[in-house]
């Protein structure tokens, strides 16, 4: 394959075709990779150039973000990270021991995954439903859901390792003048990938995640 391949994302969709960005670099694990290739990071691995056999994300808010391969950068979280064991290695993924919103359950589903190339929260479909109706938001064609900006709402919490991950109004929403958009939306991922949660760039620009491929697990900690 040539380098101009390699940069060219377009046949992944309209999105990454009109995309500022030359491609992308997947961070998951070899049973995903296509045709079973090793992935980039295990190569890094195998040939001794890390320090650490961890990548960690940290995404400003309306800032520049930063990945480190082989560490952390100390400057953007606080406090120590909580770790929680990965249920498998396809994606990076875990257990999921709740989705609440101002503490009542409102998911029944039990798996979840981090993932930095997915923008918003994403949840199956009928869970989002439930929860855009307790916080007010109203469906837009039965694919996004706006919330009065003004209108304030309860906390959303997924719970890790018991461990909750709270998001308040301001940082589940996204503001676009009087109307905000509700950062959730449905997808029902089928089996046996599926049912899942997608924890993506609005659970990661809070909390910083290290993705620890030694010790097979992800931590957490609170992004500055």
């Amino acid at each position: 394959m040539c380098s101009s391949d390699l940069e060219n994302a377009g046949g992944l969709g309209l999105a990454y075709g009109i995309g500022k960005f030359d491609g992308i670099l997947g961070l998951g694990w070899d049973r995903i990779s296509v045709d079973g290739v090793k992935t980039p990071f295990h190569n890094l691995v195998d040939q001794g150039q890390l320090a650490d056999q961890v990548f960690a994300f940290y995404l400003g808010n309306n800032a520049p973000g930063a990945l480190v391969l082989g560490g952390t950068d100390k400057s953007h979280y606080t406090g120590d990270f909580t770790y929680v064991p990965l249920k498998s290695e396809d994606y990076w993924r875990v257990a999921l021991d709740d989705v609440k919103v101002d503490g009542t359950s409102m998911s029944s589903t039990k798996t979840a995954i981090v993932d930095s190339g997915t923008s918003l929260l994403a949840g199956p479909k009928d869970d989002v439903a439930a929860i855009a109706k307790k916080i007010g938001a109203t469906s837009v064609l039965n694919k996004e859901y706006t919330i009065d900006c003004s209108k304030g709402g309860p906390d959303i919490s997924f719970t890790l390792g018991g461990k909750d991950y709270s998001f308040t109004f301001a940082e589940y929403t996204i503001n676009s003048g009087s109307t905000c958009l509700f950062a959730m939306m449905g997808i029902d991922v089928p089996a046996p990938n599926g049912p899942l949660w997608i924890l993506g760039d609005v659970f990661m620009r809070k909390y910083y995640t290290v993705f620890d491929w030694g010790n097979k697990r992800l931590g957490f900690a609170t992004a500055k």
